[in-house]
């Protein structure tokens, strides 16, 4: 096991409990954390994004996911079960990929993110899928008024704008010759480099399907 790898697991070990916790629990500190995570994130995106047009694009786009998460968490009833359910399609979608891609290798995606294979994308597909649709099961009274193929297709949507969201985002550190949008989690980097896909997912999610799903 690699030193990088058990920072990773190390982080993960501390953080998910206390990101749970605040998810929970709401109000003052939750709402401190999405400030905190903002700042963070708008000072590593000024970090990889080069012409001032794309700077401001991607200030006013993370704003924007980060509102919509503020909204999604105080806005609905039963708000923190909508946080986690994209949450949960993000996290497996990262971690589907990761399992085949490594288990099954193949033929890669792309340059913009060498590490990234057929197999990883058709992975994070099934592994989102597998995961979140037990969690509607779990919830099913809280999605009551979801049919099964209008979540099934909320949980493409969804782990595919996550995808996307990584990609982007490794194109710009690519150019940008940058491994990590930053330091501050050890073995995982920086803020954006574990949230990249959610700030594109949690916009999509609550602009097209939250007030539906929370009526």
């Amino acid at each position: 096991m690699s030193r990088e790898l058990i920072k990773r697991i190390f982080s993960s070990i501390i953080l998910l409990p206390v990101l749970i916790y605040l998810i929970i629990q709401g109000s003052l500190y939750f709402n401190l954390l999405l400030i905190f995570c903002l700042v963070i994130s708008i000072y590593e995106w000024n970090n990889i994004a080069k012409k001032k047009q794309i700077k401001l694009f991607g200030l006013f786009f993370l704003i924007l996911s980060f509102f919509s998460i503020y909204k999604l968490r105080n806005e609905f009833y039963g708000e923190h079960n909508l946080v986690f359910f994209v949450l949960l399609i993000c996290i497996s979608t990262d971690l589907g990929g990761y399992l085949f891609g490594k288990t099954f290798k193949g033929p890669k995606l792309t340059k913009i993110s060498p590490q990234k294979t057929y197999s990883g994308v058709l992975g994070s597909f099934i592994v989102s899928y597998f995961c979140s649709i037990n969690y509607f099961y779990f919830f099913n009274n809280f999605f009551s008024k979801v049919s099964l193929l209008e979540i099934s297709i909320i949980i493409v949507l969804i782990s595919f704008v996550s995808q996307i969201g990584d990609l982007i985002i490794s194109y710009f550190k690519r150019i940008s010759n940058m491994k990590d949008t930053g330091k501050l989690i050890p073995g995982h980097g920086g803020i954006l480099d574990r949230i990249d896909g959610m700030i594109f997912a949690f916009p999509l999610f609550y602009f097209l399907f939250a007030s539906n799903i929370s009526q």
